[in-house]
């Protein structure tokens, strides 16, 4: 046997040796729940939005005159006032988000349906906010369980609801139960288009992921924003205002109450679409393919996993998903389509997928939180004249802590096991040796 043939079997074996840990270790993301380290699932994250709401009342403390005047007057008198000032805030948060008690209590007493229904349009309007959050959360931490930074969902999510948009109000004379799929399925299909571009030319060039999506983010953009402008999404008679013509009844995602609740179907969509993708991920070969390869390429290859189809795949699927959202806030929400489509849905996702583990169920729980911040925010700023930024940085700050979990770890003296030498991991997105 040659020096050649033998280094090459000695590669087989150490890929052999890798692949065997990959789906052997505890500490790997391949299965769900009880085999990851319960600090990383549920301690670090919930310590981590302790932690950013404990910043975020810091904040309010010293960003209110009252707190100022108080101390002016005495110690005491500012320690009660700085108490009030964060009691005050984050009870108007929670007002603004899931519901007031007094007004349920007197909807309730009166009997109207129409007063239950205004007392609980809050934690309705939050799970509106939440609703987008999950596909493009989804999005990226499928990519991310394939071992791919998609920061493109941005882009995905525009040419999505763009799809959506001309399906909607082009296609005529399709009844509702035809023409609303064929246009959410339509804007998944252009987001996993999308998708499908960068993640071709990384498996048949090898260009790097994350260069790619962000062109394709501003491509996105400024092809939609041409579209409605000037192009056939361009609503008639609009005196070049960029926003396009209505989608027809027939396309619009049925609405459960009347106006002005907005609590629509494709809240249970993405919810059914979370189920779906943690049933592809964890429950079928093709998810054990795309998890494996993001795990470790080289063990993939050796299992005879074709490492360029499932990065493909894995691109496409996330586009597709993130596609589904634009496709949602413009068939459940907004019924038109206009350059401020979305709120940076696609950038906060990566803060998602990060919050929620990249699981499905994390990712769903990490929407709904960020549906409640984002809707309780402005009755925050309007109640307890704390400024909307504040929500933003705490947001931020629940970010910074789960990147670092370092930081909670060391703050509330947590102690984690250790890993054996050598030990293949996926302590970050791509499954390096830590």
């Amino acid at each position: 046997m040659d020096n050649k043939t033998k280094k090459n079997l000695e590669q087989l074996d150490e890929s052999g040796k890798i692949l065997l840990d990959e789906l052997s270790h505890p500490s790997l993301s391949l299965k769900p729940g009880g085999k990851q380290k319960k600090e990383s699932v549920l301690l670090i994250p919930a310590l981590a939005i302790f932690t950013g709401l404990l910043v975020g009342a810091i904040l309010i403390i010293f960003t209110s005159p009252e707190v100022y005047q108080g101390f002016a007057v005495s110690f005491f008198t500012g320690l009660s006032a700085a108490g009030g000032a964060v009691a005050n805030a984050y009870s108007s948060l929670f007002k603004g988000s899931i519901f007031n008690p007094s007004t349920v209590i007197t909807a309730f007493q009166t009997g109207k349906s129409t007063d239950i229904m205004s007392a609980f349009n809050p934690i309705l309007e939050s799970l509106v906010s939440a609703t987008p959050y999950i596909f493009t959360g989804l999005a990226v931490a499928l990519g991310f369980r394939s071992g791919l930074f998609n920061i493109g969902v941005e882009g995905q999510y525009y040419i999505g609801a763009a799809v959506a948009t001309y399906v909607g109000f082009a296609f005529t004379g399709l009844p509702a139960y035809i023409h609303m799929p064929l246009a959410f399925l339509a804007g998944a299909l252009g987001g996993a288009l999308w998708g499908f571009i960068p993640g071709w030319l990384k498996a048949k060039t090898g260009g790097n992921e994350v260069i790619n999506t962000i062109m394709m983010n501003w491509i996105a953009i400024n092809l939609t924003t041409w579209l409605l402008s000037s192009g056939p999404l361009q609503r008639p008679n609009s005196n070049g205002a960029p926003i396009s013509p209505e989608v027809l009844p027939t396309a619009q995602i049925p609405r459960f109450f009347p106006a002005p609740t907005r609590f629509h179907l494709g809240f249970f969509i993405a919810l059914a679409v979370a189920f779906l993708v943690y049933w592809v991920l964890f429950r079928t070969t093709w998810g054990f393919d795309l998890r494996t390869v993001g795990a470790n390429t080289s063990a993939a290859r050796y299992a005879g996993i074709n490492i360029s189809k499932n990065i493909i795949l894995a691109m496409a699927l996330s586009g597709a998903l993130a596609g589904m959202a634009g496709a949602n806030q413009i068939l459940g929400v907004d019924h038109a389509m206009s350059t401020s489509v979305s709120a940076g849905y696609g950038f906060d996702s990566i803060a998602l997928a990060l919050l929620g583990n990249s699981t499905p169920i994390g990712v769903v729980f990490a929407s709904l939180l960020w549906g409640v911040l984002n809707n309780g925010a402005t009755q925050m700023m309007f109640t307890a004249s704390i400024p909307i930024s504040i929500i933003s940085v705490i947001q931020a700050f629940i970010i910074i802590f789960i990147a670092a979990p370092a930081v909670i770890r060391s703050v509330y003296r947590i102690r984690i096991s250790k890993v054996p030498e050598n030990q293949v991991t996926l302590s970050s997105w791509r499954g390096d040796k830590s």
